[in-house]
């Protein structure tokens, strides 16, 4: 029986998801769902002195928002026997070794290397060391880093975006897996983890192609066949650089992003449709986004990733939600003023939370603008009588032309400001019926209702 397809989301809990984040846990979410699979989120917490629970709880908070939804969670903290295990399996066979120097010495080994012209690649000192000379390393106080020792070949894959990839393990330096605190790195327990929990494929960035060729190394060395790969291009700024993980970091958070007032729904139709170089439907929920989904389309170019376009998006997504969805959060926000008031202000909305001015504005208080008070008065007499529909606006507006001679802009933007005391807005007619002839004929005289 086929194993079902199995993508894994790792974020660190050491800080706070942001958009580069979000590409790699939506295009792995999509995959999934468009493969009928399991999206896994594993928290790499093995660093202790800068994970937190807090950082925890905000990355599955941000997921949630999305609507990213994991079928498999682990955290790499409550799984230390694992790895412990693995690296005791990896030190039998002669892949694991201990070596000693120190950050200083490595430091001036590379510098060396590089004034030699050389490329700065570990020396592999440490594997001609006797035992006596590791015992008088340790009697010196020294304890080790442990090596996973490479293999100096050319590691290949197939990428199913890149197509056949080689690493040459000889230009690599044999990567540090465990600190001499004895705390795992990112390697050993990512690899493992892969093994344990069958991930039958890798979606990530093309930041980690090299680290690919060690990963498929390291799976081979504990005796298991290695995934497949997808590396997608990196996303890069507005300016086309990539994102600084100082800078930018706060700034295109999730939690930026959503104290914002943005649509996840916004986020993730630009992300998927940036990946994949896609200029189709600007909003799309995400089981039609799983639909299209295509891993073969996700391009090697950059992937550029701007505000402007996120905001273009997200106007898009308002314009289209119906009412039912709007509903409950008109609601929470105390202006579910009904489905015609929803109908009449949606394709005026930047962000959700616009909606809200909009119905101060029908119900009041509205200072108006009059400018000619004359006109604004011969427009209160001119108000038809109620009921009020959409037809209303012109007939009204029919009546104030002929009754005082303006005509264009000279006689719709009077009234604009008179009735909303804003320059722009919905249509008036759409918006007429909803504020009503007693606000309206208040508004015209001047009074703030």
């Amino acid at each position: 029986m086929t194993a079902p397809v199995t993508v894994r989301f790792a974020p660190s809990p050491t800080g706070r998801l942001h958009v580069g984040n979000a590409c790699a846990a939506l295009f792995n979410w999509l995959f999934a769902k468009k493969s009928g699979g399991r999206f896994m989120l594993r928290l790499d917490d093995t660093d202790d002195e800068r994970s937190t629970a807090e950082f925890a709880a905000a990355i599955e908070e941000d997921l949630a928002w999305l609507g990213l939804r994991h079928d498999l969670f682990a955290r790499q903290s409550e799984r230390l026997a694992d790895y412990e295990a693995a690296a005791e399996k990896l030190k039998a066979a002669g892949r694991l070794y201990p070596a000693y120097e120190s950050a200083m010495e490595l430091d001036r080994k590379r510098k060396r290397q590089m004034a030699r012209g050389l490329p700065p690649v570990y020396d592999r000192a440490a594997l001609k060391l006797t035992e006596e000379d590791r015992a008088r390393l340790e009697a010196e106080g020294r304890k080790p880093h442990w090596r996973f020792r490479l293999d100096q070949v050319h590691t290949a894959f197939d990428d199913l975006i890149r197509g056949h990839v080689e690493v040459d393990g000889a230009s690599l330096s044999d990567p540090v897996l465990i600190r001499e605190d004895g705390r795992f790195l990112y390697t050993l327990p990512s690899v493992v983890d892969d093994i344990d929990f069958a991930v039958t494929h890798v979606v990530r960035g093309s930041d980690h192609i090299t680290n690919t060729g060690v990963q498929v190394q390291l799976i081979r060395a504990l005796g298991a066949e290695p995934p497949a790969y997808a590396h997608y291009a990196l996303l890069n700024g507005p300016d086309g650089k990539p994102l600084s993980k100082r800078e930018d970091a706060e700034r295109f958070s999730l939690h930026a992003l959503r104290d914002a007032g943005y649509e996840p729904m916004a986020l993730n139709a630009l992300l998927a449709r940036l990946g994949m170089h896609d200029a189709g439907e600007p909003c799309m929920p995400l089981a039609a986004l799983a639909e299209a989904f295509d891993i073969a389309r996700l391009g090697r170019s950059d992937i550029r990733f701007d505000p402007a376009d996120l905001a273009r998006v997200n106007a898009a997504c308002l314009h289209q939600m119906s009412y039912a969805d709007a509903r409950p959060r008109l609601a929470a926000l105390g202006c579910d003023l009904g489905e015609e008031f929803w109908n009449a202000v949606r394709p005026n909305l930047a962000l959700f939370a616009e909606a809200a001015d909009w119905a101060r504005i029908v119900e009041g208080p509205v200072a108006p603008v009059i400018d000619d008070p004359a006109f604004a008065q011969a427009a209160a007499a001119a108000l038809p009588p109620e009921p009020w529909d959409e037809a209303t606006w012109a007939l009204w507006t029919d009546a104030v032309k002929a009754a005082t001679g303006a005509k264009g802009k000279a006689l719709f933007m009077p009234l604009r400001l008179a009735l909303t005391g804003r320059p722009h807005g919905p249509e008036l007619k759409n918006l007429l019926p909803l504020i009503g002839r007693t606000r309206a004929g208040a508004r015209l005289c001047g009074l703030t209702d």
